[in-house]
């Protein structure tokens, strides 16, 4: 299924990850670099939480995050998180288009 992102112009690697932080698929991503995004991604859930509990909200679409190694990209599907790692912000148009068609919300 996200194997389909790795076809998008700039897209470095994807990961959809579970709330438990089980790997659920991955494409374009090394095993060394696993650890990395898994942590960045705990991270964003905590981010996501605290937005979540200040503002009174429950939902939320997605999360961009500029990191050393380039943007991230943090959607919700279900219960599980899509990372998609790309290789700069002028990209991101074209990624969240790729991201939506995939998870069927575009």
């Amino acid at each position: 299924m996200i194997e389909a992102l790795m076809e998008v112009r700039g897209v470095r690697h994807t990961a959809l990850v579970a709330n438990d932080g089980r790997v659920v698929a991955r494409a374009g991503l090394p095993e060394e670099q696993l650890n990395a995004e898994l942590t960045l991604i705990a991270a964003g859930r905590a981010v996501i939480g605290s937005l979540q509990a200040n503002l009174n909200t429950g939902d939320w679409q997605e999360l961009l995050l500029d990191v050393e190694g380039g943007p991230v990209l943090l959607t919700p599907h279900g219960d599980q998180i899509l990372l998609t790692a790309f290789d700069e912000v002028a990209s991101l148009g074209r990624v969240r288009f790729a991201v939506r068609r995939l998870l069927g919300t575009a």
